[in-house]
């Protein structure tokens, strides 16, 4: 069975689903679509911390699904503008998973991430997977990965 690691940048997929389409993305769904294709053993979700009871009620849904909830403070800047950025986390945390697994699937638009899922591919020989909002999504992304798929009105509640 194949060995599947999924790891999921929270705040790009929440903004871009909920800025493009007024929903939110249905992670249980997703779960159940990525099951179909092999044993998940990896699940992490990138979030950042607030104490707020609707992001603790979202946090522990997704613990229920099987995600590993990971989390970092919230940082507000003196001048206004908020800091709470998952990129070096998930790298490298995908960067370990990948020699254990079979595929990787990035939830994520952010197109910093192309050069991570060559250099993975290249030297693990893992298939990459990338879910996200396609009018959001990096072309660069889109480019790098083995398989794109669109989130659109299937995957969202």
């Amino acid at each position: 069975m194949k060995k599947i690691a999924v790891f999921v940048d929270v705040q790009n997929i929440y903004y871009t689903t909920r800025d493009t389409f007024s929903q939110q993305f249905n992670y249980r769904l997703l779960w159940q679509e990525l099951a179909a294709q092999g044993d998940i053993v990896i699940a992490n979700a990138y979030a950042i911390q607030r104490s707020d009871d609707q992001q603790h009620k979202f946090q522990k849904a997704l613990k229920h699904i099987g995600f590993e909830v990971k989390l970092k403070p919230y940082i507000q800047r003196r001048d206004g503008s908020a800091k709470g950025d998952w990129d070096v986390g998930i790298t490298i945390d995908i960067m370990e998973a990948a020699a254990d697994v079979d595929m990787v699937v990035l939830l994520s638009g952010d197109g910093d991430f192309d050069l991570l899922l060559k250099k993975v591919k290249e030297k693990f020989s893992v298939t990459t997977q990338v879910y996200g909002v396609e009018k959001l999504t990096a072309q660069s992304l889109i480019n790098a990965c083995d398989v794109y798929h669109k989130i659109d009105a299937s995957l969202l509640m």
